[in-house]
């Protein structure tokens, strides 16, 4: 699985489950709306630049975002999750691991 589809489809599902159109997000990020419907159909390459301006304007942390594509890209099957990952009451992260663990998973520390 390439990178830019598993980005693509977790920022697809983020702003379907958000009830937003490609519209509102891609104004909202100020990219347009062909550049975001190619962006989450893993038509095209996208900058860090712009991936965070998306996650800003979809509301969550782009290291949120990383940690559930990482997950995602280690699993054979299965649909995009996004896995919190919430700063404690000490200042510490909790991160959500996946149910199970096999040989060859990979594990994605964004910070």
């Amino acid at each position: 699985m390439l990178l830019r589809s598993a980005l693509g489809e977790a920022l697809r599902r983020l702003r379907l489950e958000q009830g937003r159109t490609l519209a509102e997000v891609a104004l909202a990020a100020r990219i347009s709306m062909p550049y975001l419907s190619e962006v989450e159909r893993g038509l095209k390459e996208i900058s860090s630049e712009v991936l965070a301006a998306l996650c800003a304007a979809l509301g969550i942390e782009l290291s949120d975002l990383l940690v559930a594509v990482a997950f995602h890209i280690s699993a054979s099957n299965g649909a995009v999750t996004v896995v919190p990952v919430r700063r404690t009451a000490v200042g510490r992260f909790e991160v959500a691991a996946p149910p199970t663990r096999r040989a060859g998973d990979a594990y994605a520390l964004a910070a």
